[in-house]
């Protein structure tokens, strides 16, 4: 019989155990061996059982058992040990305090950033991710902690949070949607000071409103706040805005949206009035999904008495966005309609003009949808500053963004990059930690791991080669228990009994090259690019003197029957019965099973087509763990591959090889460094009966790019490029400041198409020689502006057959006279020729103003006509 209600029975601790209830709260012992080892020291069983999930251990815990431990003085001992870290980690100084306590940093550092995002990926016990954005969340916000960064975490809890992933017997993807019980989970209500749960309101049309609870997860030291709109209050149509992560239609996740930037704001509001946390000077986007948190602030300035002006450049000022996306289908684009009935009236925000909402966020530029309000094109509207997550992503971004800047090349767009990193405490094996504190102690070790800043980890080049090895076999080992388990539960999901499957205790073998492949399944991250000559995979699979095994793992979206037909492709040829002892495909990919794959494999596959990748983290995570990437050179790859630790897939990107043809050549790329390189390199043993030259590359892989990809490295360099600039932009825009530049920004508009370079001409003593220098002399009309609202630069550098300036170098030149009676300015300035080969020039003028953060943000620029440049020889070779 089924229940006809479900609820939550706590436990009750006996008072010696009562700091085990806080160490299960805070989510830092998902990446804190020393108190997952209390939990498991707790019932082993039981910990097995419950995923090592504290929360669900403490649940199943027998009361004899409790009693027992309560009276075990060893324990208690354990107990308080480890409360007395947690306690010391939560209040200590940590590199944040230590940065802010000096004077240069002092004044820059934000009191508190609030970062949004719609998954975050903190713990399988927490299942609110999907894939890698929510990850990058996670492992932000964890990084964040170890900092001691004061962040906010702002999301949504979806009560079935993302599918789980089972298959059908003919190997199609099926999608179950398990309900979460908030009240299972490590979370807690923030409530009011008179115990009743904070509610969050907004307005929708009709009337109606959406309310929302928060909940709180203690992510280390940073508080993460997740709005559900699962409340008796709300009609059932509201009630299950929060009900999946990416589902629905898409007024669903235009709620979802609003919820999560308006409603996040509100959350943070209400957060710091209880709590009295510092309220945040920079708020910190993740992609598109909470752009409308610029809204949200937009209405509040204008509350404070800001006109709608002022109020975006002092949003503007505090917000730093970061886009994940390489492609323009992987945007969120509503019909404009859709959002303008939202907006307004008797909708929400009714105090701010809907014309002017709409216009944050339409695609009002070259190529674009003016019908269509695209959440990208607002998020970088409404921040001063933004990011790509690679060097390669962030050139990639440049030009996909370029036409919201018109006149400026891509490489002047105002979108920096900050690779992504992986946070290692949460990814390393307990094994390859433990390797490492042998050799340099266990505080060392953390502090390496978590906060990072040293270039290469030396230490690892004392560790002896047999000992490299013989980890690497036991991770490989571990993998092979993992998946043998994995499969069976599988094959008994898609119908087979247990007399089929004696075939699985012989699948995988702990001494063949082991290759890993998990990611989700569009179709630019080609699933089945391996599948591309069956007959030559089948022949690198049952090598008998080097084969490879290759274990595979992804999730198709659920509306996307093309990927799930992939994943189908993929696993009809797993199941032949010639190779299923050496290649698998193991359902339901998440974090669980990613700890366990990463360390596991000895070689980590990734082949997006080029440049579609924006990052692709999850060969990070490999690597820390002494797995060697092989991946095409994409996302960070391309930034840090080096022939020591990896190997690079050649590729065929361009427009004259179609989709198939590359397809073809990359794949035969990948079978031949499979066969001629990887393979006998890993078989190739030295004098000591050990394949000297791989362990090497694993020392290389440790050494290098180790440091290179911590989530650590990567929150420092937000913190240092991003937010303390965006903290010192934000207190500079203060209300009669945003005023100035608001009314400066519409006075340089009104006045630009009367702004004009007249003449150029240039004059050299000597012949156009390296080393020698032009005078460069200048005539613009300003129109109605002054010199001091402009700077007029020379833009020079090596030219290719259409005259394109490459690498760029600007000087500016120096008002000298004018207005004449004409009104014309004459400026003037020193060229030098620093370069040999084909060189131009040319001249530009652009807005100026001291809260400017880049010379592209006002979107302005005035070069010579054609009839100039000609006149004046504007461009030398």
């Amino acid at each position: 019989m089924k229940a006809i209600r479900r609820f939550t029975v706590r436990p009750v601790l006996p008072e010696p155990l009562a700091p085990l209830h806080d160490l299960a709260r805070n989510l830092r012992w998902s990446w804190h061996a020393g108190t997952r080892d209390l939990f498991a020291s707790v019932d082993p069983g039981h910990w097995a059982a419950s995923g090592g999930d504290p929360m669900r251990l403490l649940g199943g815990v027998a009361p004899a058992r409790l009693a027992e431990l309560a009276a075990d003085e060893a324990f208690l001992a354990s107990l308080r040990e480890v409360a007395d870290d947690l306690r010391g980690y939560l209040q200590g100084d940590r590199w944040y305090q230590t940065q802010a306590q000096t004077q240069a940093q002092a004044d820059g550092l934000p009191a508190a950033v609030a970062y949004f995002s719609p998954e975050f990926g903190i713990t399988a016990a927490l299942p609110q991710y999907s894939g890698g954005l929510g990850i990058l969340a996670g492992d932000h916000l964890k990084a964040a902690s170890d900092l001691g960064v004061p962040l906010i975490g702002v999301g949504l809890l979806y009560r079935h949070g993302y599918f789980r992933q089972s298959l059908s017997r003919d190997g199609w993807q099926q999608e179950t949607y398990p309900v979460t019980d908030p009240n299972e989970l490590p979370l807690s209500l923030l409530c009011e000071p008179d115990g009743s749960p904070t509610h969050i309101a907004l307005a929708l049309p009709g009337g109606r409103k959406l309310l929302a609870r928060v909940w709180q997860a203690q992510v280390g030291r940073v508080p993460l706040l997740l709005l559900d709109s699962d409340v008796e209050e709300n009609d059932p149509h509201e009630r299950d805005v929060t009900d999946r992560l990416y589902g629905g239609g898409s007024e669903h996740r235009l709620l979802q949206e609003m919820l999560l930037g308006i409603g996040g704001v509100r959350a943070v509001r209400a957060y710091c009035r209880l709590t009295g946390h510092p309220a945040p000077e920079v708020f910190h986007t993740n992609e598109g999904h909470a752009g409308f948190l610029g809204v949200e602030r937009i209405a509040e300035l204008a509350a404070d008495g800001l006109d709608f002006d002022a109020a975006i450049e002092a949003v503007r000022a505090g917000t730093v966005f970061t886009t994940h996306t390489p492609v323009p289908a992987g945007i969120d684009r509503f019909d404009r309609e859709l959002v303008a009935r939202h907006f307004g009236g008797a909708a929400e925000l009714p105090a701010l003009d809907v014309n002017r909402i709409l216009g944050l966020g339409m695609e009002t530029y070259p190529g674009g949808d003016p019908n269509v309000f695209n959440m990208a094109v607002m998020g970088l509207r409404l921040a001063q500053r933004a990011n790509g997550v690679s060097t390669l992503h962030g050139s990639v971004s440049r030009t996909m963004f370029a036409g919201l800047w018109p006149g400026f090349d891509p490489e002047e767009v105002p979108i920096a990059s900050v690779t992504n990193g992986v946070h290692a405490p949460t990814w390393v094996a307990p094994e390859v930690f433990r390797l490492g504190a042998r050799q340099i102690g266990e505080r060392r070790t953390e502090d390496a791991m978590s906060v990072g800043g040293s270039d290469r980890w030396d230490a690892v080049g004392e560790i002896p080669d047999r000992d490299i090895w013989e980890l690497r076999r036991e991770l490989r080992g571990q993998l092979v228990d993992e998946v043998r388990t994995r499969l069976a539960a599988s094959w008994r999901q898609r119908g087979a009994s247990g007399a089929e499957l004696g075939w699985i205790d012989s699948v995988l073998d702990p001494d063949v090259l082991t290759i890993g492949f998990a990611r989700r399944v569009p179709s630019y991250k080609r699933l089945t690019l391996m599948l591309r000559d069956p007959d030559r995979l089948m022949r690198l699979l049952l090598d008998e003197e080097r084969p490879v095994q290759i274990v595979v793992a992804g999730k198709a979206h659920p509306a996307d029957d093309s990927g799930k037909r992939l994943v189908q492709e993929l696993v009809r040829f797993t199941d032949d019965p010639r190779v299923r002892h050496r290649i698998v495909f193991l359902p339901d990919y998440g974090m669980a099973m990613a700890q366990k794959l990463y360390p596991g494999c000895d070689i980590w596959l990734n082949n997006p087509l080029r440049p579609l990748e924006a990052c692709g983290t999850s060969g990070m995570k490999a690597a820390l763990n002494g797995c060697l990437n092989l991946s095409v050179l994409d996302g960070w790859w391309d930034e840090w591959f080096e022939p020591d630790f990896g190997w690079a897939i050649p590729t065929a990107d361009g427009t004259a090889t179609d989709e198939h043809r590359r397809d073809d050549l990359e794949a035969a790329a990948l079978y031949d460094l499979l066969e001629r390189r990887v393979a006998p390199r890993f078989y190739e043993r030295g004098p000591e009966g050990l394949p000297d030259r791989w362990i090497e590359m694993v020392r290389q892989t440790l050494t290098h790019l180790g440091p290179k990809v911590l989530a650590g490295r990567m929150v420092r360099e937000y913190v240092e490029k991003l937010y303390a600039p965006a903290a010192r932009a934000d207190r500079a825009l203060t209300p009669d400041a945003a005023r100035e530049l608001a009314a400066w920004k519409a006075r340089v508009r009104a006045a630009w198409p009367r702004v004009a370079v007249d003449h150029v001409e240039a004059e050299t003593a000597t012949a156009a020689e390296l080393g020698a220098t032009l005078s460069l002399r200048v005539r613009v009309a300003l129109g109605d502006l002054d010199p001091d609202d402009v700077e007029v630069q020379a833009v020079s550098g090596r030219v290719d057959a259409e005259d394109r300036i490459a690498d760029a170098h600007t000087v500016p030149l120096k008002p000298v006279a004018g207005p004449d009676e004409g009104g014309r300015w004459s400026y003037e300035g020193p060229l030098s020729l620093d370069r040999t080969g084909p060189y131009g020039y040319t001249v530009r003028i652009l807005p100026s103003h001291r809260l400017l953060a880049s010379a592209a943000e006002a979107g302005l620029v005035t070069v010579p006509s054609e009839a100039v440049g000609e006149g004046a020889g504007v461009l030398m070779r």
